[in-house]
């Protein structure tokens, strides 16, 4: 979760995902996001990555033949984030690539998205002090693969989160789920091919 806690993601990653993977027991470590991160784009595509805790407290990255890293492990400071528990009213299915041109057709005017379910259609738009933007997207056609609905809903949530979150992963995603209630967080699902899934749940902006 985020420190301002309006983001949290779940990342499911089976060890059938790994060219090789040993775990003699469960284990918990923390990292830094950013310096990991840093460490991890050294690598080419067509280069494998190996990563181990060793005794010392430090994170190993192998990266090719002749790339080595070590990181010193932190201790999170914040404990174990229980995940939302939602029976959500809307549910819709698209691919990644389309919802990423909505996000970026939106961002033109606003930062945030607003959408809204029917049973016949979902909505996307924003508003913004250039202009608003709406885009509709009808049940039964090729560009929404999938609408479920049980209660009409509506639910405006932050473009600074949603469009990083979408471009780095979307792109190995495929469809992409959405889902979501009036006033409750959105979850979207990634389901990475043939590697595992990833839930990312947004906090809805809440007017003051």
């Amino acid at each position: 979760m985020d420190p301002s806690h309006v983001a949290l993601i779940d990342i499911s990653w089976p060890n059938s995902a790994f060219e090789k993977y040993s775990c003699d027991s469960d284990i918990k470590f923390g990292v830094r996001i950013d310096e990991f991160s840093k460490i991890i784009k050294r690598a080419e595509k067509s280069e494998s990555v190996e990563i181990n805790i060793s005794e010392d407290s430090m994170l190993r990255v192998s990266i090719g033949k002749n790339k080595k890293y070590k990181m010193r492990l932190i201790e999170s400071s914040v404990s174990d984030t229980p995940l939302p528990k939602i029976t959500y009213d809307s549910k819709i299915a698209l691919s990644s690539a389309r919802l990423d041109k909505i996000l970026g057709d939106i961002e033109v005017v606003s930062d945030y998205l607003s959408i809204k379910t029917t049973s016949k259609n979902v909505e996307f738009s924003g508003k913004g002090d250039s202009g608003e933007a709406v885009i509709n997207l009808e049940k039964d056609t090729e560009e929404l693969e999938e609408i479920s609905v049980t209660q009409e809903s509506t639910g405006t949530y932050s473009l600074e989160y949603l469009n990083p979150i979408v471009k780095a992963v979307g792109g190995t995603a495929g469809s992409i789920i959405c889902e979501f209630s009036s006033a409750k967080p959105l979850r979207i699902e990634f389901k990475v091919t043939n590697i595992g899934r990833i839930h990312f749940y947004l906090a809805p902006r809440v007017e003051s």
